[in-house]
């Protein structure tokens, strides 16, 4: 940055003396033309002809008197009659510019390298009039060209180079620590975290973008930590869901180990085997039963189907006929408050999983006797029992795989602890919250709320 702002100013500096030469020595040029032009017509006014003859004597006198200067005598056509500085010269000279001005406008004057003396020279040309005929006379001076002032220059510029370098680093310093400085500051500020302030309202943008950037960075980490303890949840999910599985099956598959190594052997009388084969294929349709629960479980995670429009209250009610015999051997009332024409978007088999398993659970749980209460609107399913209810311990467990209230209903019905984590998944797929309120001993009151999650 140092580097580049001095090679910039210095470019910019430079270019500047240069222009500054040129321009200046063109009008310090122009205006030496103009005060040279003026002694000049003086010098032609000093001509008396009466003291000066029109020869080359003439001429040689009038230029001493002159200090010097070039004195040309013509004749009215332009030749030459008298010459100070050259014997050899041109004979007709009408052809020059400042003589061609003169015989048109009585005087003239043009500034070229002489081809005589091969020198810049300035000319000055006026008519006169010597004893009634029309005679020029012309004087010229050496003039310093243009470009040998420029040359002329050439130290005091080397000289102002010198000073402009010495002064764009003191220049570079003085910008790079009070512009620089403050910029350093804030990124200081920023690399510590945090908010950060400037005094300065040019570099406000910056603070900004600054301080969005540390915010970005703090949201990334707390989102890169909150991937991080998804991850361990995952893992421990992954153990606790081995571990449940492991569990639940170790007791069908015992039992069958058990009952088959004892069928194998020959031990057991008929009515023995009998009930050994009866265990056998309960404790395989158990077994059955859970790995149809797992899969199903996990399918909702993997399924991709699109959502549509269902008819909850039909739905609901159907579920109801369905679970109604199984709520009736154990003398159980469902009252029945559904709303008509409940539309929501999702699928009929997860509905269909969703409002029973939470209808089933309502009976499962229940007290003999009990009742069952299904309410449903646009705004939310509610399905109330007056059952076991949940400990204040298990309030946060109830969603958990494998999780069950009374562990003497695990397996029983295809009671795996599994039905309300699908509904949990369930919901959280279509954006609703599900929540639950007990009172142990008193019942359990389960919500789907439609509008948030």
């Amino acid at each position: 940055m140092r580097k580049r702002i001095l090679l910039v100013s210095l470019l910019v500096t430079v270019l500047a003396i240069l222009i500054y030469s040129l321009v200046s020595t063109q009008l310090y040029y122009n205006l030496m033309v103009e005060q040279e032009q003026g002694r000049l017509s003086v010098y032609v006014n000093m001509f008396s002809p009466g003291e000066y003859t029109l020869d080359n004597d003439g001429a040689k006198a009038l230029s001493q008197r002159l200090e010097g200067t070039r004195v040309t005598f013509m004749d009215g056509e332009g030749n030459v009659i008298g010459e100070s500085a050259a014997e050899q010269i041109e004979p007709d000279h009408s052809d020059r510019q400042e003589v061609i001005e003169a015989m048109e406008n009585g005087s003239g004057y043009a500034v070229r390298s002489s081809d005589t003396l091969a020198q810049d020279m300035m000319y000055y040309c006026e008519a006169v009039t010597v004893e009634g005929s029309v005679y020029y006379i012309r004087v010229a001076q050496v003039l310093q060209s243009q470009w040998s002032m420029y040359v002329s220059l050439l130290p005091s510029l080397a000289l102002y180079f010198i000073i402009d370098v010495f002064g764009c680093l003191v220049f570079t310093f003085i910008a790079t620590y009070f512009v620089l400085h403050p910029v350093e500051e804030l990124t200081r500020k920023a690399a510590g975290g945090g908010e950060v302030t400037t005094r300065y309202s040019e570099l406000t943008t910056l603070t900004e973008i600054l301080n969005e950037r540390n915010r970005n960075i703090e949201w990334r980490m707390r989102e890169v930590e909150e991937e991080k303890k998804l991850v361990e949840r995952a893992q421990d999910s992954k153990n606790e869901f081995i571990a449940n599985i492991t569990h639940e099956m170790n007791t069908p598959l015992t039992s069958i180990k058990g009952y088959a190594e004892l069928l194998s052997s020959g031990m057991l009388n008929g009515e023995q085997a009998q009930t050994a084969y009866r265990t056998i294929s309960s404790q395989s349709e158990r077994l059955s039963n859970l790995i149809a629960c797992i899969i199903n479980y996990n399918e909702i995670d993997d399924d991709t189907l699109p959502p549509y429009d269902v008819d909850l209250s039909k739905l609901a009610r159907e579920m109801i006929e369905v679970v109604r015999p199984e709520a009736e051997k154990r003398n159980i009332t469902i009252i029945d408050e559904i709303e008509d024409n409940v539309i929501v978007q999702s699928r009929h088999e997860l509905m269909t999983q969703l409002v029973g398993n939470l209808t089933r659970n309502a009976i499962r749980y229940n007290k003999e006797g009990g009742t069952v209460t299904i309410k449903l609107s646009y705004k939310k399913l509610v399905v109330a029992d007056t059952g076991i209810g949940i400990a204040p311990e298990n309030m946060d467990k109830v969603f958990s795989r494998f999780f069950t209230v009374d562990k003497s209903h695990s397996g029983k019905n295809g009671g795996f602890g599994l039905g309300l984590a699908v509904c949990r998944k369930i919901c959280r797929r279509s954006g609703w919250k599900i929540s639950v309120e007990s009172s142990l001993g008193k019942g359990s009151t389960f919500t789907v709320d439609f509008g948030r999650r």
